[in-house]
């Protein structure tokens, strides 16, 4: 009879062990290390750094998170790009995941028909590129020659028809109404998931109780769910605060009109490689990031500490 695993690697010496250890950790680990743990540090180190007219670096400390918080040429710009940053992630948590738990609750309903295809056409979006979504919205919402004028004049809702992108009001929601038709697959399918792990004994209890779909879905499986929708939370969280591409596809670095869509994917773009209003500014953009990077460690922490550990009292 063999040896437990456990008692193999008890009794294995210690240099043989770490060589193994080594072995099969060392490139994954080496490769995280080069390409994530290192650009992070360089950041913040460049973002203590300013550079004079001959492009000489000079250490100033936080000087430049003091400068992009207070000064009036930088703090405006950012705040704007942080509010609207929120703004964008409100959007998603308000409409992209209840959308998503409404229709991973319609998908686990038992008897429904065609449950892969409709999992199939709304998970589809998601494995499109960025840039092509953005292209196609453009194209589609465009007063000149897109398809929604026209669509809504045929329901008898031509009125409601307005140029949305190029409003200053309206640009912004329309970008993450965009952002949340394409990503709306992803907490349907996590939810979905975690519908399906389930016990069918406690749906069959329910029905022998007489509730309903509805009240056994709101009473016994969206409970049961909840971690995973806090988990949904913090990617949305993350992914959100971490958005470029979809704004800077539709709208560009300047993120128009008049920076009504302005994340701080496109403002740190902007300060570190410049545009046709400004020059680039490496190290200004180096703060911008690591300042990003506190918001979304912040948002982390809030989670695992606050709700995560909650959760994990209420289990136990």
């Amino acid at each position: 009879m063999a040896e437990p695993v456990s008692q193999v690697v008890a009794s294995m010496p210690r240099a043989r062990l770490v060589g193994l250890i080594a072995m099969f950790l060392g490139p994954a680990l080496a490769v995280y290390v080069i390409f994530s743990i290192y650009p992070l540090i360089a950041t913040m180190a460049l973002s203590t750094y300013t550079t004079d007219t001959e492009g000489a670096y000079h250490f100033v400390g936080l000087q430049n998170f003091t400068t992009l918080l207070t000064d009036a040429i930088w703090s405006k710009p950012f705040w704007n790009a942080a509010k609207n940053n929120l703004i964008f992630f409100i959007v998603h948590m308000l409409v992209q995941n209840p959308i998503g738990v409404a229709l991973a609750g319609l998908l686990s309903l038992p008897g429904l028909k065609l449950k892969g295809l409709y999992r199939t056409l709304i998970f589809l979006p998601t494995m499109l590129s960025v840039v092509i979504v953005g292209f196609a919205w453009s194209l589609i919402l465009s007063p000149l020659w897109g398809v929604a004028e026209g669509a809504l004049k045929a329901v008898g809702l031509g009125s409601l028809f307005h140029p949305w992108l190029g409003l200053p009001s309206t640009a912004l929601v329309t970008l993450s109404l965009i952002s949340v038709w394409q990503f709306v697959g992803i907490p349907m399918m996590l939810i979905y998931a975690a519908l399906l792990n389930i016990p069918d004994e406690l749906v069959d209890a329910a029905r022998v109780d007489g509730l309903g779909h509805f009240r056994i879905f709101l009473h016994i499986k969206l409970p049961l769910v909840l971690p995973t929708i806090g988990l949904i939370s913090i990617l949305t969280f993350v992914a959100n605060f971490n958005a470029f591409d979809l704004i800077y596809s539709v709208k560009g670095a300047l993120a128009g009109p008049n920076f009504a869509s302005d994340i701080l994917g496109t403002f740190f773009y902007r300060t570190f490689f410049g545009n046709q209003l400004q020059l680039g500014n490496p190290t200004m953009g180096a703060a911008v990031a690591t300042v990003m990077f506190f918001i979304i460690l912040a948002g982390v922490c809030a989670y695992l500490f606050l709700i995560q550990s909650r959760m994990r009292r209420y289990a136990f």
